[in-house]
């Protein structure tokens, strides 16, 4: 067994890293496909979820595998591997497979003991079976990986302490309330039709509000979804659905909005969030205060003319935003344009358009900001999210009338809307942050003993297997063997009758079994240990078996049990 994965996560890497190496389902083909016609790998398998992509791949070589799976990773997802690189992480044979069973038993998760992640590997082992990239080992591995993830969840609290990410999120919206009375009766958005947006949609109907609309962009999937919430025994939620492009419109009407799509740019702009909530208050949505200073009312983008950023072209690629990129720069869109106007015209005292007037110094300062950006913006697109500056003395702020909730990877809803004042927003780094300080429950450590005795039974399963080609071609020697002595005495007792033919081969057959049973069960159980796998190669050299043949008997027991696997899953 060459066991090797190549990956990040949550865990590695920032969000920002993250959602901009997401892939698409058609990139994950391509990915495996790829992965397969390298010389290291024999079998490929790729686990992509919200918060991890992993390469899992059976090499023949470690460094030369390390290599190849780092390099396919950064050129599908379209992060430099320079960048990429010290995200990544490497797990090899045992330390592998240790880390798949406990990330199907929630262990991994951004939230401790979540069960959805046992849906997302069989998903993995399915697309990998369909393409034929998944040969014993990985089809053996993820197997085993769901069998484990499902005896955690049955022998363990770990339930207790897990939790999915739509409910996580939902008792972050809530701020500290129990999440059935603040969702009672709230009318709901939920924007996507697929499982997480799914399961959102459940989770919200579970949990008490009184009205959902789907939205997605093939209608006959979100009319499914609200067909079986209407339907469903447990709730007496209203749903329905409704095309994309009235998302604006349903914006004015939720409580509550959750978006989870594939898109590869952002599906509700800040702009949008701020027309939603002036549309529910009658009064322009107004930015939190930052430490840049007071904040002004949205201003249109790029409202000044010759800004350095280019603000007109910029504001077109894919997921960027000027209120975006202003809010994690700490300031509103207002000043990030004026300090482009300052960068580009040189002025030293410039109006501001909230009637303040700034210094020869502070433009200076912030201009070697922009001009950073202005570069990075014009190499790679857009510019790259920053943490949120240290929050500052405010106000305090007016209950939220809009609740919105992003676990879209990448992100489906503007960064900026976290300075809308009366809007609430949690994404995916905000459930990263909240969950590190989680607490584990005890249920935990029982979880972690199930997974090293399963690696470790897994470790010995794979070991055995490995001699048994070995054994099989043993024994079909011996067989030949006998057969051609049969054929022999035949040769020279030509008068001997049937039965006594048939006495004479069951015993010689009797003594090269009892010969053979012993060293063939031993070499089995002394194989299964560690250090045992040089037992096969013993068994080869001393009984002179055709490598060949071995060979053939290992890629027979591969297709046969590889079929089996695929009517499995």
């Amino acid at each position: 067994m060459s066991l090797l994965v190549v990956g990040l996560s949550h865990r590695s890497a920032p969000v920002s890293v993250l959602e901009r190496a997401a892939l698409s389902a058609d990139a994950q083909v391509k990915l495996l496909q790829d992965t397969l016609a390298t010389e290291p790998a024999t079998e490929g398998a790729v686990l992509a979820t919200c918060n991890r992509i992993e390469l899992y791949a059976d090499v023949d070589k470690f460094h030369a595998g390390v290599a190849e799976l780092s390099t396919l990773l950064a050129q599908h997802s379209g992060v430099g591997l320079e960048e990429l690189t010290p995200h990544l992480y490497v797990h090899y044979e045992d330390r592998a497979v240790h880390h798949l069973f406990s990330v199907a038993c929630g262990l991994d998760s951004m939230v401790v003991g979540e069960g959805q992640i046992l849906g997302q590997i069989k998903d993995a082992l399915a697309t990998a079976q369909e393409l034929h990239t998944a040969g014993r080992l990985l089809n053996d591995l993820f197997q085993q990986a769901l069998r484990v993830g499902k005896r955690a969840h049955s022998e363990t609290g770990i339930d207790r302490a897990g939790q999915s990410l739509v409910t996580f999120g939902l008792e972050q919206l809530a701020a500290g309330r129990a999440v059935e009375a603040w969702a009672k009766d709230k009318k709901a958005l939920v924007i996507g039709a697929g499982s997480m947006s799914s399961l959102a949609a459940a989770t919200l109907a579970r949990v008490g509000v009184g009205e959902i609309v789907i939205a997605n962009r093939t209608p006959d999937r979100a009319e499914r979804l609200a067909e079986i919430l209407t339907g469903g025994d447990d709730t007496d939620v209203l749903a329905r659905a409704v095309p994309m492009d009235s998302v604006p419109v349903e914006l004015t009407r939720a409580d509550i909005a959750v978006s989870c799509t594939g898109a590869t740019g952002l599906v509700l702009t800040a702009e949008t969030v701020a027309a939603a909530v002036e549309g529910r208050t009658g009064t322009p949505a107004a930015l939190r205060e930052t430490a840049a200073g007071p904040a002004g009312h949205l201003a249109p983008a790029g409202a000044e003319d010759a800004c350095p950023l280019d603000l007109s072209a910029v504001q077109g690629a894919t997921g960027f935003s000027v209120m975006g990129e202003a809010a994690v720069a700490g300031m509103d869109a207002a000043t990030l344009e004026q300090h482009a106007a300052w960068v580009d015209k040189g002025t030293g005292t410039v109006e501001r358009r909230d009637g303040r007037r700034t210094p020869v110094e502070d433009a200076e300062a912030d201009a070697g900001l922009i001009a950073a950006l202005a570069a990075t913006a014009a190499t790679v697109g857009r510019i790259p999210e920053r943490r949120r500056p240290e929050p500052v003395a405010e106000a305090p702020r007016p209950a939220p009338v809009l609740a919105l909730l992003d676990l879209a990877m990448p992100r489906d809803i503007d960064a900026a809307v976290h300075r809308l004042l009366g809007v609430r927003f949690v994404d995916l780094e905000t459930l990263a942050e909240a969950s590190a300080d989680a607490p584990m429950a005890a249920d935990v450590d029982q979880v972690r003993r199930i997974v090293s005795d399963e690696v470790a039974a897994f470790g010995a399963a794979q070991r055995a297997a490995h001699i048994t080609p070995t054994v099989v071609a043993l024994r079909a020697m011996a067989a030949d063997v006998v057969a051609n002595e049969i054929a022999r005495l035949d040769g020279r007792l030509p008068d001997l009758d049937d039965k006594q033919r048939g006495e004479i081969t069951q015993t010689v057959r009797r003594v090269v079994d009892k010969l053979l049973h012993a060293p063939t069960v031993r070499v089995k159980q002394l194989a299964a240990e560690p250090g045992g796998a040089g037992y096969a190669d013993a068994l080869r050299t001393l009984f002179d078996l055709d490598p060949e043949t071995v060979a053939a008997v290992s890629r027979a027991e591969n297709n046969t049990e590889n079929a089996k696997n695929r009517g499995r899953a």
